[in-house]
């Protein structure tokens, strides 16, 4: 006897158990004879990770897939793991010996704080893995890989020598964003622009003399958000502050970088200051001479029209630099402090004021005030205003990111980028949302070289050696690189290991060969590579998926995956994005906690339309729980009125009219759901499955056999047949549904088992629904069934509705009556007669040739019904309330139309509220839609 209600925690940990001991979801297992391979690499989650929202929709979509064609007879991988997740991963673990009162990773040592980081890995590394099986993801745990691991290890080398022996690999002095609290160079993707707009405002002439003071306590609040405009006398001429002829304006928002300036740019049709290209200015507080010059990158309308250049702490600057030979002078060690003393890039050519020179290891911040106030003591300061903009900060270091010039290893990546772009665009991978494409050439057509080398511990170390001149020998181990060392050198040398580790992405770009086993020639590298499929979140199309490609396609001359599904990203119920600072986060595993896993992934599925972000809402979550209750208490109705599998039961043979609809809907649903999970439409899949088991099944399907089931006097044979259908189509539920619901469906699947004859099916393993064949029903089709069934359903449905529609009070019945009905529709309401009386709350059912007054007509599959109002609502008070409500309605699309339409409001407006308002105008235009048909009934 099934439980009164379904309870998700009593199910999921005793299920999972389930599918480990059968080995439900090893490479291989239930497939088909020369079944085809089906192979998809999770995303490896960083192991200091646990489970958030993105992890949980990635993964819940990748299941769906795995379970669908695992049911469709493919041999299917889904290949696990984690990632060592460098930078994250060294700081958890210095974390937890400052926590500890232990001695740092420097005082402690390479070997020592590496040791400690394997330590923290085996203890605490595995977390993520253990939510993944909690949420049902049903990868083969037994192939989990890491990529600090053994075998990833050596493929990293193979990879970077092998990219070194090419000449795509090399060593170069560079500007990288750098962290300085971690003092690593660090990507893009660890990089979060975050707005900043200061308070302090002062123009020289004006009221206020210069205050430091103020300009000191509104830095102390935040050090960024500020312009300031510093005049550069100009070479050869006498300075004067009042005299615009005697210098050049630059505009910055980093004061402090003017001391590594080494020239000003003017773009060549500035009409105001281009007479000054060609000529020198002399930077204040250095006595460098540096020249102006033209280039388009100075902006005529931004700021002065000129621009200081900066080459050793600016993006754009060191591009500008290289095209004009400018000298790069780096001002900043690697903490972001001043570095002046000794320091010859910038004291040549220099004639620094001592008071400049004791800048010399302040840090940068404090030394952006003390530039300001010399400027102004020097009448070098023209203005400072607020100014909003963006400023680079480390998403775990939350410090503001310094572009800094070091030297760092690199890929050249440009011939790599060729290939990439041509396996998609000849067909051989493809990207859905096919909008991604485009942005996918657009980055790999103007791509940069990849710096590679990260400044931290826990990695993978870098396989080269330096000579004692400096000369760098790149090879899978030490003896090699001695060998190269002894044909350069012609003797031994003492060979010194390059200390950096490389970027956590280069090891993961090459996840999906080096997880098979390469660069060892494994079965499984043979079967399942390429792999069919890739799902992951847009935000890593450069940073992750590009580069698979790239190196997939370098070292297996094949493409890493067929497939490329790019997600969306989940917000919270209002359209924002989810962030610890807005509280608006929610865990994942709470939701499983209070609602089960099912419904969490069946929302996750109904709600990833592609290209379209998730709304979350709690109360979607609870709805979906709300689904998996119906259907428990459907498969528990069912077997309470005796629906048991029933032995040689032949679902084509079925001849009553509602049991053969039923069948053909399963057949309809069924075949929506296979044509939308491998298609990408998670959302059209689940919603087909949806609408099949709530409305058809559960709604119409098992309350129109109620009186088979349940009455007194009733044809046994029928009535068999009905009860043998009601558990067929449950265990077809549980099969349509498992993609999705594999918890609740695999119990459901049990508890019938236990109930009747064991399911029989031509291939696969009918003890566990996860390995079963996906069902075939394109014999069940029957359109005859469908067509009065369907009528009968339509029918009901839309009195329903009009009876809303019109504001026909609840207990009221109404009589019916079909206008010109055919003889096939007459027959079919006296079939069902009693049943429509009592569904749609109709008195009485009359045929007659024209439509009675002052009814509302409904057209239900090309037949008029009409359901006469006079007597049962005030036609004109109801016509008044509609029209009422359509012109408030009209009012508000008005004022929507209205906010949409200001550019002010767009601009300025969250895109939440943005999104809010557009959905406001939709449901108002939908309502609006709804009352014009109610209005066209009473007319």
């Amino acid at each position: 006897m099934m439980d009164k209600t379904f309870e998700p925690a009593a199910v999921e940990a005793r299920i999972s158990k389930a599918w480990d001991e059968a080995e439900a979801f090893k490479a291989g297992r239930g497939a088909a004879p020369g079944a085809e391979p089906y192979c998809i690499v999770i995303p490896p989650p960083n192991v200091t990770g646990s489970l958030h929202m993105g992890h949980a929709l990635n993964n819940t979509l990748q299941d769906v897939l795995c379970r669908f064609e695992r049911m469709r007879g493919k041999d299917v991988l889904w290949q696990p793991g984690t990632d060592h997740a460098g930078i994250a991963t060294q700081m958890v673990v210095e974390r937890k010996l400052a926590a500890e009162n232990r001695t740092d990773r420097r005082s402690m040592g390479r070997e020592a704080f590496l040791a400690e980081v394997w330590k923290w890995k085996a203890e605490s590394g595995g977390t993520i893995v253990n939510q993944l099986r909690r949420l049902g993801a049903s990868c083969d745990w037994s192939r989990e890989r890491f990529t600090m691991d053994e075998g990833l290890s050596a493929a990293v080398l193979k990879v970077f020598v092998g990219l070194h022996k090419q000449g795509l690999v090399y060593r170069a002095k560079r500007l990288v964003n750098w962290d300085p609290k971690f003092q690593t160079a660090i990507s893009d993707i660890e990089v979060l622009q975050l707005e900043k707009n200061g308070s302090f405002k002062w123009q020289r002439g004006g009221e206020e003399a210069f205050d430091a003071a103020k300009l000191d306590k509104a830095l102390n609040r935040d050090p960024n958000g500020h312009l300031y405009y510093f005049n550069y006398p100009l070479e050869g001429v006498a300075y004067d502050a009042d005299d615009a002829s005697t210098f050049i304006t630059v505009a910055t928002t980093r004061p402090e970088t003017m001391l590594g300036d080494t020239g000003v740019a003017v773009h060549p049709e500035n009409e105001a200051i281009g007479h000054l290209i060609g000529r020198n200015a002399v930077l204040p507080l250095v006595g460098r001479v540096i020249p102006i010059f033209g280039d388009d990158y100075a902006d005529p309308e931004k700021g002065t029209g000129a621009v200081k250049i900066t080459p050793a702490h600016d993006f754009n600057d060191f591009e500008v630099g290289k095209r004009h030979q400018l000298d790069v002078v780096n001002i900043l060690d690697g903490e972001a402090r001043i570095l002046l003393a000794g320091n010859e890039e910038f004291l040549a050519g220099a004639t620094p004021e001592a008071e400049t020179m004791a800048l010399d290891g302040a840090d940068r911040f404090a030394a952006r005030r003390r530039v300001v106030e010399m400027m102004a003591a020097r009448g070098l300061l023209a203005k400072v205003e607020p100014h909003a903009h963006t400023v680079p900060h480390g998403d775990r270091s939350d410090v503001v990111i310094e572009p800094w010039l070091t030297d760092q290893w690199y890929v050249d990546v440009k011939p790599l980028a060729e290939r990439s772009i041509k396996a998609v665009r000849d067909g051989r991978t493809k990207i859905t949302p096919e909008n991604w494409t485009k942005i996918y050439y657009d980055w790999l057509e103007n791509i940069e070289p990849w710096c590679v080398s990260r400044q931290l511990w826990w990695g993978h170390q870098i396989p080269a050696w330096f000579g004692p001149d400096g000369e760098v020998f790149v090879a899978e181990s030490e003896a090699e690189a001695q060998t190269l060392a002894m044909a350069h050198y012609g003797d031994t040398v003492a060979l010194k290991r390059d200390e950096d580790v490389l970027d956590t992405w280069f090891s993961s770009a090459l996840w999906p060969f080096s997880t098979l086993g390469w660069p060892e020639e494994t079965p499984e590298l043979k079967r399942y590579y390429p792999t069919a499929t890739l799902v992951t979140g847009f935000d890593i199309i450069f940073f992750w998926v590009a580069r698979m490609m790239m190196m997939g396609l370098n070292f297996m001359d094949e493409v890493p995956f067929r497939d490329v599904y790019l997600h969306a990203m989940v917000r919270d119920e209002k359209g924002a994005k989810m962030s610890k600072s807005k509280g608006n986060v929610i865990d994942p595993l709470t939701l499983v906690d209070t609602y089960g896993a099912d419904a969490l992934r069946f929302t996750f599925a109904a709600m990833a339309a592609q290209g379209r972000d998730i709304k979350l809402a709690t109360s979607r979550v609870e709805g979906y729980r709300n689904f998996a209750t119906k259907i428990w208490n459907a498969a528990r109705f069912a077997e309470l009125n005796g629906c048991a599998r029933a032995e040689g039961f032949d679902p084509t043979a079925v001849r009553q009219p509602l049991n053969r609809w039923i069948l053909s809907e399963a057949a309809q649903a069924a075949e929506e759901v296979a044509a939308g999970i491998p298609s990408f439409k998670f959302n059209e899949a689940a919603g087909a499955a949806y609408r099949f088991v709530w409305n058809q099944f559960c709604d119409w399907y098992l309350e129109l056999a109620k009186p088979m089931l349940q009455g007194e006097s009733v044809d046994a044979a029928a009535k068999a047949e009905t009860q043998a259908t009601v558990a067929y189509v449950i265990d077809l539920i549980c099969q349509l549904l498992h993609p999705f619901m594999p918890f609740l469906t695999e119990e459901l699947w049990a508890q019938k088992a236990e109930a009747g004859a064991p399911r029989k099916l031509a291939a696969g393993d009918a003890a566990m629904v996860c390995l079963t064949r996906w069902p075939d029903l394109s014999a069940l089709k029957d359109e005859a069934a469908e067509a009065e069934i369907g009528f009968v359903v339509d029918l009901i449905s839309d009195i329903r509705s009009v009876r809303s529609e019109v504001n026909v009070p609840a207990g009221t019945q109404a009589p019916l009556v079909l206008v010109n009905a055919s003889a096939a529709t007459r027959a079919t309401i006296e079939s069902w007669r009693p049943m429509i009386e009592r569904l749609a709350r109709v008195s009485d059912i009359a045929f007659e040739a024209a439509a009675p007054a002052q009814s509302a007509q409904i057209i239900v599959r090309g037949e008029v019904a009409a359901l006469p109002l006079a007597g049962l609502i005030d036609l004109d008070a109801e016509r008044s309330r509609l029209t009422k409500e359509l012109a408030k309605l009209d009012q508000d699309i008005v004022v929507v139309e209205k906010k949409l339409g200001n550019p002010d409001f767009m601009a300025r407006a969250p895109e939440e509220i943005v999104e809010e308002n557009r959905e406001r105008k939709a449901a108002a235009e939908a309502r609006k839609l709804k009352i014009a048909e109610a209005l066209a009934r009473l007319a």
